[in-house]
């Protein structure tokens, strides 16, 4: 029995909702997983009269695909999709057997638009919680459009096809035989890197918002509906809805929740939003900022927005070493999460840069995966809660390297290991890894503000009480701002109060 009691349960309910009947053809052999892979499949079908099976041969083996009768989808899962798939697997079989998808029917249309013929193949793990997302975006187009097809590929099981093709963050997903994409990606986005994107004038002819927030994350979402709340003409433009929060795994500090997860925060703050009046413009770059006789904000695409306050709540990015190899290596050794990555490593040494709350936690996950952890620390002491500290020194495979200075990441086609200069000596060492985990805290999203809003060094807003910038009708809230502590919750706030105080200067000016 592959499901226990509980998700067989859950998943009972679900298979109620199934419209039609629905085929899977499985290709196995004698291996444990193709066993397992069987095991589920009959479960499924035990569960559903509207299930058939049919053994078939599929390009890959274990494999299994999910068909209306008569006629092959293109949804294939080459792995048993467990874990942060198990979504993914209900939702191809609700779907498959005619249940509408929950996507607006402008991105239906554009799916079903798109001429040619594509071939997906998107490699994960079990573990990565940003794989669902571009999984399922994958399998609906290919639900959508018959000249688009989708294999999910686990890479736990196929490892020989993952080092052939040097994968070493996932998801990473391969068009017709060729890279397409790493990373987590939405629905929108694999459409707009497919070339459909609305030019300026599709934002042509939009009157002047009261409050046009800038970024789609916590500040932004909370400022776009405290403003919305007010009656007020409400816009929020965003190169990328949710922000960092959509890439974060466990989140256990968000007050009145004792624990959710990134991306399901994410779609919560998208669907709070949206039960306003909010002119949402997703994936749109902004580039430059104007005071005229209102604020001026340039997209892009050229299109020009009007409003007669702004929010910026851009947030930030993970900040890069600035060594050598870094950005050669990127997605071939070198990685930023390591909920996602970390199984690709099993068994190799990795290196943390990064001695904080993030560095540590990360070192104390990948050594339960990998073999040995070398942790690299600017600083003479770690900076990360005590706790951490005495679960880290506790493992027995991992390296503490303090007041240490990364100088080069090495490689030929990936990384092949890290050179540092002990800081008190001068003396330089080099270490033999395949991995490189970066977490040295964050940078803004400022640097398209260059010579308007007045910034700090650190490139922070600098906001007052109120959230207002230097600039009048100009405010910003979030972790792009001198707010000392980046806090999902602590944005969130910000947000709000930027907002109200967009709403105090509209009333008085």
């Amino acid at each position: 029995m592959i499901l226990d009691a509980d998700i067989k349960a859950q998943l009972n309910q679900y298979l109620e909702l199934m419209e039609g009947n629905v085929r899977l053809k499985v290709s196995v052999n004698s291996d444990s997983v193709s066993q397992d892979m069987m095991a589920l499949v009959k479960e499924l079908t035990e569960m559903s009269s509207k299930i058939t099976l049919e053994e078939a041969q599929l390009p890959r083996t274990p494999s299994f695909s999910i068909n209306r009768i008569g006629e092959d989808t293109g949804v294939t899962f080459a792995g048993i999709p467990l874990g942060h798939e198990f979504t993914s697997l209900v939702l191809a079989l609700l779907q498959v057997s005619g249940r509408a998808p929950k996507v607006e029917q402008s991105i239906i249309d554009q799916i079903k638009s798109i001429k040619g013929t594509y071939h997906f193949e998107s490699y994960i793990s079990l573990s990565c919680h940003n794989c669902p997302d571009v999984v399922q975006a994958l399998n609906l187009m290919s639900l959508l459009n018959p000249g688009i097809t989708h294999t999910m590929i686990d890479g736990g099981i196929f490892k020989e096809e993952v080092e052939s093709k040097n994968i070493m963050a996932v998801p990473a997903v391969y068009l017709n035989g060729e890279f397409f994409l790493s990373g987590r990606s939405s629905l929108e986005e694999i459409l707009t890197k497919l070339g459909n994107v609305p030019d300026a004038s599709t934002f042509a002819g939009k009157d002047p918002y009261d409050v046009l927030v800038v970024g789609g994350g916590p500040a932004g979402a909370s400022a776009a509906i405290y403003a919305a709340r007010k009656g007020i003409r409400t816009g929020l433009v965003a190169d990328r809805f949710g922000g960092q929060v959509a890439d974060t795994l466990g989140i256990e500090n968000f007050i009145s929740v004792n624990y959710t997860e990134g991306p399901k925060l994410a779609a919560s703050l998208d669907g709070h939003v949206k039960a306003y009046d909010v002119d949402v413009m997703n994936l749109q770059r902004v580039t430059h900022l104007a005071k005229k006789d209102m604020i001026e904000v340039e997209l892009e695409n050229g299109a020009i927005l009007k409003s007669k306050t702004v929010i910026l709540s851009t947030g930030a990015r993970w900040r890069n070493i600035g060594v050598p190899g870094e950005a050669e290596f990127k997605n071939k050794g070198i990685a930023y999460c390591p909920h996602c990555d970390g199984p690709l490593f099993k068994g190799k040494h990795v290196a943390v840069v990064g001695g904080g709350n993030s560095g540590i936690e990360a070192a104390i996950d990948l050594a339960g995966i990998v073999n040995h952890v070398t942790v690299l620390e600017f600083l003479p002491e770690l900076k990360a809660d005590a706790v951490l500290q005495e679960r880290l020194y506790s493992l027995p495979n991992v390296t503490v390297l303090k007041n240490v200075q990364t100088q080069e990441i090495t490689g030929t086609n990936k990384v092949d290991g890290i050179t540092y200069i002990q800081r008190d000596t001068g003396a330089i060492h080099h270490i033999e890894l395949q991995g490189v985990f970066i977490l040295i805290g964050l940078i803004p999203n400022t640097d398209w503000l260059e010579g308007t809003v007045d910034r700090n060094r650190f490139g922070e807003i600098i906001v007052d009480s109120h959230g207002a910038t230097n600039i009048p009708g100009v405010f910003a809230a979030g972790d792009c701002t001198t707010n000392p502590y980046k806090q999902i919750i602590i944005a969130m706030g910000s947000g709000a109060t930027a907002a109200l105080g967009a709403f105090d200067y509209l009333i008085r000016n």
